[in-house]
């Protein structure tokens, strides 16, 4: 044996283990599959030919020859105790609030993430090399699974670098991901065999198996969320341990944030369900955690559970059924979004019928044809989406969906926003977007415009006689014409004519939700009213002063930059102000010194007033309503069960306020 032979495999070895780095934990390959297995196999064949060379650890070895006899028992060394859960909001204040209380006065950051819907595990690396895997087993003894884990990818036999703890124990969820479920399901309906109903079932039932071989054949995965004994860590909070145990080559769990309130955490927790159809992996809820470990060590643990870990977990319904159609449909901001025309079937206790795919690559990576097969999902309150498509189920080659290059509307080619997954009509004059401008600047929480329903404005828009919102408000010159469109009388006509009119003082912040600037909702909108007071102080204002504003960020401020100062907005906001509609902020009714100028921030559960109405009473009167407690704010109103916000008020020397004082403001 030469000494270039050692040399070469242990290159090798290093070469791999880092392209094993760079695919499962940092999602960002530098090679291709090709590329790799060519590696493999030259480290394999050198194995081969020296095989006194071979170690435990090379990545050659993870794949055992032989199944085991059976499971080992074995004890873990530290409990892994199972976390408390709630499906609802309330409760989850409540555990911050214990946590505050039991840690009053301190500053508390929270960690939310994904809840992953698989098999807990623990792994236990000793000087750097894998040593043991555990399932949970009942907390206390988990079975020996060290056989199979040693075949997943994600889990590296050995860590990276030199400086890696002498013991590490990591605890975490081993997955299968969808498209791998629809993979191995094609491949048993081939042989012959069962096929499998879920993700969460088929890794359960793998990682407990007594052939390593099979493991390997089923691609799981893993990610690593917890931490068990350690000796030589060097983290001091959760966020910095994610971030330390990626470098040595492990998985952490994706999409962790951090907060430094439990109400912005929780505000967090619900747009993450809006984006769940992204995800390639099943989640059935999000875990909150106190994010230092000296607070954790402190807050200490019940019997059953720790103190400072809770899951915001949210019901889930499944059912299968047939995708007869792919239709798309555009929006006001001429997003051209396909949608799932379904067989109708019951998903908790309602029919569906119809559910949005999003946008073409989502169609493409879950390769959804008409005529599939299809699992839909309903999670907690949001719309339903199609999870994967059942390609087991396929009885012909059904050709796969061709998305459309021109606008189905108004035949325009489509354009891709540049870093972006929509595909838009860029023709602002398309009738399908000035339908749906129009709808919206019609709507309750925009200008407010009774009687002007969707199938007017389709009437209204097809007759040619609105294609702008300015043409709204010149419908009175025109109310013969009005009145020739279908089920339209004289009373429907006068009560239509008299809602347009009265919409013209319905305020900039209402203006500015009306006007379908992309990024910008009613919260949005009323904020930049009340800082500027009126659209030609937006309009002056620029990237960095929008971005200045509470809750409001760089996306939202570059959105709104662009619109005020386009040829299309400027066009808009000059017509709507030769026809009398109101551009400025309602003026506050300044009734008390104590109130204009000042910052509130609101916290708790209130009894007389809604988050909203409070802090619209707030902005009517010369405040302004915040979302976080900082130096700057000048009162907390705290309704019950105030939580972390009441403790940094108090800590920073902030006036706290009842709702009765709050009221005694306004009287003053």
């Amino acid at each position: 044996m030469s000494k270039d032979h050692r040399i070469r495999i242990e290159r090798l070895r290093e070469t791999i283990r880092r392209h094993d780095q760079k695919y499962y934990v940092e999602a960002a390959p530098e090679i291709s599959d090709t590329e790799y297995d060519r590696l493999m196999t030259e480290l394999k064949q050198l194995e081969r030919d020296h095989p006194e060379l071979v170690t435990a650890d090379s990545p050659s070895q993870r794949v055992g020859e032989q199944p085991v006899a059976h499971l080992e028992e074995s004890s873990h060394r530290l409990p892994m105790l199972s976390i408390d859960n709630t499906y609802s909001i309330e409760e989850v204040q409540k555990w911050a609030g214990r946590t505050a209380k039991s840690l009053e006065g301190e500053t508390i950051e929270y960690v939310v993430e994904l809840k992953i819907d698989g098999a807990a595990v623990s792994l236990v690396y000793e000087n750097g090399l894998l040593v043991r895997g555990l399932t949970r087993g009942d907390g206390k003894t988990g079975s020996d699974i060290t056989h199979n884990v040693r075949t997943i990818g994600d889990i590296p036999l050995k860590l990276i670098g030199d400086d890696v703890p002498v013991v590490l124990e990591v605890r975490g969820e081993i997955y299968m991901t969808n498209s791998t479920l629809v993979a191995l399901n094609e491949k048993q309906k081939v042989k012959e065999e069962p096929l499998f109903a879920n993700p969460r079932n088929v890794t359960s039932g793998t990682i407990t198996m007594l052939d390593p071989r099979t493991c390997a054949e089923r691609g799981l995965r893993m990610f690593c969320h917890g931490i068990g004994y350690c000796e030589g860590l060097k983290s001091i909070d959760y966020i910095s341990f994610l971030t330390e145990i990626g470098g040595y080559g492990l998985p952490p769990t994706p999409s962790v944030a951090k907060f430094s309130s439990i109400d912005a955490a929780m505000e967090h927790a619900e747009t993450v369900k809006a984006d769940l159809h992204e995800l390639d992996f099943e989640v059935d809820g999000l875990v909150l955690k106190v994010d230092s470990f000296e607070q954790r060590e402190r807050l200490g643990n019940t019997s059953k559970s720790p103190r400072w870990v809770i899951a915001y977990k949210w019901e889930k319904w499944e059912a299968t059924t047939k995708l007869n159609e792919i239709r798309v449909q555009v929006g006001k901001t001429g997003a051209v979004t396909p949608v799932a025309i379904l067989e109708p079937v019951e998903l908790a206790r309602t029919i569906v019928s119809r559910a949005s795919l999003h946008n073409a690559d989502e169609i493409e990576r879950k390769d959804m044809r008409v005529g599939d097969v299809v699992v839909v999902e309903k999670a907690g309150r949001i719309i339903p989406h199609i999870v994967r498509a059942e390609k087991h189920e396929r009885k012909t080659d059904l050709p796969t969906f061709v998305y459309p290059t021109h606008c189905p509307e108004c035949e325009t080619e489509l354009v891709k926003d540049k870093g972006g997954v929509y595909i838009r009509c860029p023709n602002l004059q398309c009738s399908a977007q000035v339908k749906e401008r129009i709808q919206h600047y019609a709507s309750r929480a925009a200008m407010d415009i009774e009687g002007l329903g969707d199938k007017l404005v389709d009437q209204l828009v097809n007759a040619g006689l609105v294609t702008t919102y300015g043409d709204l408000y010149r419908l009175k010159d025109c109310r013969d014409d009005v009145l020739a469109l279908e089920r339209m009388g004289e009373k429907s006509a006068d009560n239509l004519l008299a809602g347009i009119e009265a919409s013209r003082d319905r305020g900039l912040a209402s203006l500015l939700n009306a006007l379908s600037i992309r990024h910008v909702g009613a919260g949005g909108a009323s904020r930049l009213a009340a800082e500027f007071g009126s659209i030609d102080a937006i309009a002056a204002a620029t990237v960095e002063q929008l971005n200045d504003v509470d809750d409001i960020g760089g996306i939202i401020a570059e959105s709104v930059f662009g619109f005020v100062n386009s040829d299309y907005g400027r066009e808009i906001i000059d017509d709507l102000q030769s026809l009398g509609v109101e551009m400025e902020a309602e003026q506050p009714l300044v009734a008390s010194e104590s109130l204009a100028g000042k910052t509130f921030v609101v916290t708790g559960t209130l009894l007389k007033f809604t988050r909203d109405e409070i802090q619209e009473r707030i902005r009517q009167y010369g405040g302004k309503a915040s979302s976080s407690v900082s130096s700057k704010t000048d009162y907390l109103v705290a309704g019950e069960k105030a939580g972390s916000k009441l403790a940094k008020a108090e800590k920073l020397g902030v006036t706290v306020l009842s709702e009765a004082d709050f009221e005694a403001l306004l009287d003053n």
